[in-house]
């Protein structure tokens, strides 16, 4: 028999004496819809749960398992699971084991203990994340994989809810059933955090207006955060009686009170499509993970009091009560199930764990997946066009070529964008193609990444680049990981438009100007294209689109807001920055480099605005005899460096010009990449913007780079070398 553990204490010796706390209500299982082999299957759920979160500290001791943040007090939950079909989307909280097992019951040849065992050993078998982390989830069992969800997951869930009706009504086949209810669960904790709020305003938001959103938002109310208490009536007060929700609660260490709570709440949401707020309330048990040692800021008491309540121990009450299983019974499985585990852990622990660099990063990139888009039937403009118009005609043909694209963001329909860039599509596509969402950057890229999920492809639009700020986790945490900690199984496809940079002569200080994208180029998987011009900018839109549909890639398009309406390049009037459209064949690859001029005496490494004034910059320098090549980058990741090299190996100098900051610029790779191709030094420089916040009004680029700052830069060097030669 497996040694026991100080946490099992309790439970032996109510086990030991046949002694169980009175279950709170007194209902027959029959009135409840629950026969006894169903509350047996449940017991034997929080049974595999609390062994496989005794035996994950027995391994963490041996230095055999890494994570052992369990379910403790929250077994509740499995009654939850049985109360859902398998299809229904369950994004769990990192306390829902219960959950996941009993939905297993419902789906045949799983192997739950040996999968979540797996996971805790960080095994490369580990059937949802590979090895990556300690994760709930399972394709099998339509529960995409959390990590430390903080809230984060809450978003993805409202989208993915808010899809499900906007799949079926455009003909989209994804492999969720139409009517479908999409679970989310989280704790009490997470409930404050600015991400949760979010997303429960923008449900309540869409829910009031009577959009379907057939969500479910599980609270496991444990009353405590780490070592911050929740207050009491805390959930129930926010909660009940907010508009666009139905509010239900449940003692979530009841398994019949859970039970057929769960099922009305089911029930609502999939009749109504309305989303239900389930309150559960439950406790921790074994503190907030292995580490932590509730002892420091809980009395003996407040322990005593929880572990009173152990779920497990109400469960084995209501077996007694209703005359299911004995103690002997009880006691039988208890142990069976601890001894398994334990079998299983040992088995766990000797299969093999990711051991190269190539094995951890191997799923950071989607698999591929057939191309849906139709051929395009129209007429291209043959004007030349600025960047604003460009895109939008690229994104009409795109809409028109792809069914599955939704596009969604701020203003974007009726009034078509802030610059523009969207007008008309709405009207032509319909507003629930071309969706004008709430002021909130989380809920847009929470709908995305939901959308995503029924095999829809988003275009999601940001207002600003500094907008994205505060909503950035949803790329770097949730969108850009999914297929890393689900060895490919899962994936968030999408497109998002994000208007940024300087240059706007003024406008709108730091808020609309922000060079800041350091944020963007530093989450692993994540694409970033910038165009400097309208050919350019429908060449990478239409190759950003190809790649979350073919690739299930996450791709930012960061536009140049100074750029869109600039038609002008030397004079007014020249119509030299306006651009014929190349078409819908025409796509840019990632890692295509652009190029304007042949000059060997100087080559500009640039993209975006900076392509522009080194134009500019280039006729002035022209004039005095100096003649240079510029490269526009065009990706601002996945750079290829060695294409780079080849474009300025031949020419005698190399200026990067780089309008974001200095500090964690893109020109630092450029630079760094080119010296480790044997560029000397001494051939290199650079041009960037200051490490600065941008001002308002007429000091709004003095710490941007500048055609006048390119040419003084440019002669200085030039003629100081030929001077001394």
């Amino acid at each position: 028999m497996v040694e026991p553990l100080p946490q099992e204490n309790r439970f032996l010796e109510a086990l030991s004496n046949d002694a169980w706390p009175q279950p709170p209500h007194q209902w027959a299982l029959e009135s409840v819809g629950l026969d006894p082999e169903g509350l047996i299957e449940l017991f034997d759920s929080q049974l595999a749960s609390r062994h496989l979160d005794l035996h994950a500290r027995r391994l963490q001791a041996r230095g055999e398992a890494f994570y052992t943040i369990g379910s403790a007090g929250h077994e509740g939950n499995a009654a939850i699971a049985a109360a859902l079909r398998p299809t229904d989307p369950a994004f769990l909280h990192y306390r829902d084991a219960a959950f996941m097992i009993q939905r297993s019951r419902q789906v045949p040849d799983q192997t739950p203990l040996w999968d979540l065992l797996l996971s805790f050993v960080a095994s490369a078998e580990d059937p949802i994340s590979g090895g990556r982390h300690k994760v709930l989830g399972s394709k099998a069992l339509a529960i995409p994989p959390q990590t430390s969800t903080i809230a984060s997951h809450l978003p993805k869930a409202m989208g993915a809810a808010y899809g499900l009706g906007l799949a079926r009504r455009l003909g989209v086949a994804g492999e969720t059933p139409d009517d479908s209810v999409v679970l989310c669960s989280f704790g009490d904790a997470s409930f404050n955090h600015s991400t949760a709020q979010g997303a429960l305003n923008a449900a309540g938001w869409a829910a009031y207006q009577n959009v379907p959103m057939p969500l479910i938002l599980v609270c496991e109310d444990n009353g405590i955060g780490i070592s911050t208490p929740t207050p009491d009536g805390w959930i129930e007060a926010n909660m009940q009686g907010r508009p666009g929700f139905l509010y239900l609660a449940c003692d979530g260490c009841d398994l019949i009170d859970t039970w057929q709570t769960a099922r009305q709440a089911v029930r609502l949401a999939r009749s109504r499509r309305q989303p239900v707020f389930l309150h559960m309330r439950c406790v921790r048990l074994f503190g907030h993970a292995g580490s932590d040692a509730q002892q420091a800021y809980l009395s003996s008491t407040q322990i005593e009091a929880s572990e009173a309540r152990d779920p497990l121990l109400i469960s084995a009450g209501l077996l007694r009560r209703h005359g299911v299983l004995d103690r002997e019974q009880i006691a039988t499985r208890y142990h069976a199930m601890s001894q398994r585990i334990a079998e299983l852990g040992e088995r766990a622990i000797r299969r093999p764990r990711l051991e190269t660099a190539e094995q951890v990063m191997a799923s950071i990139v989607p698999p591929r997946r057939p191309s849906r888009a139709r051929d395009w039937q129209g007429e291209m403009e043959a004007a030349p066009v600025p960047m604003a118009k460009g895109l939008n005609q690229a994104l009409q043909r795109l809409m028109q070529c792809h069914p599955e694209l939704v596009m969604a963001g701020q203003d974007i329909g009726r009034k078509g964008g802030v610059y523009g860039v969207t007008q008309k599509l709405q009207a032509r596509f319909g507003a629930h193609r071309v969706i004008d969402s709430l002021l909130d950057e989380q809920s847009i890229l929470g709908l995305g990444i939901g959308l995503a999920h029924h095999g829809l492809v988003p275009i999601l639009e940001i207002q600003f680049l500094a907008y994205l700020h505060n909503a950035e986790d949803q790329l770097r945490g949730e969108a850009a990981t999914l297929s890393f900690f689900s060895n490919g199984q899962y994936a968030n496809p999408m497109v998002v438009r994000i208007a940024g940079l300087g240059y706007q002569k003024g406008f709108g200080g730091h808020f609309h100007n922000d060079n800041a994208i350091g944020v963007l180029r530093d989450i692993p998987g994540l694409l970033v294209a910038c165009p400097s011009n309208a050919a350019d900018a429908v060449g990478l839109l239409q190759e950003a689109v190809r790649l979350a549909d073919e690739e299930q890639r996450v791709v930012v398009m960061l536009e140049p807001i100074a750029l869109y309406h600039q038609r002008d390049l030397l004079a007014e009037g020249d119509q030299g920055w306006c651009f014929a459209d190349p078409g819908p064949q025409h796509r840019l690859p990632v890692g295509a480099l652009g190029q304007w001029g042949e000059g060997d005496e100087l080559a500009i490494v640039t993209y975006g605005n900076g392509v522009y004034l080194s134009r500019q910059a280039a006729a002035q320098l022209a004039d005095e005899g100096i003649e240079l090549r510029i490269i526009d980058l065009r990706w601002l990741t996945a750079i290829d460096h060695d294409a780079v090299h080849r474009a300025v190996v031949g020419c005698e100098r190399i200026l990067v010009v780089d309008e974001c900051r200095r500090s964690g610029s893109l020109s630092e790779e450029v630079i760094t990449a080119l010296v480790e191709r044997g560029v000397a030094g001494e051939r290199l420089a650079r041009l960037t913007a200051e490490d600065s916040f941008i001002p308002l009004g007429r000091a709004a680029t003095l710490t941007l780079p500048s055609v006048a700052g390119i040419v003084a830069r440019v002669r200085q060097w030039v003629k100081g070398e030929r001077s001394q030669g």
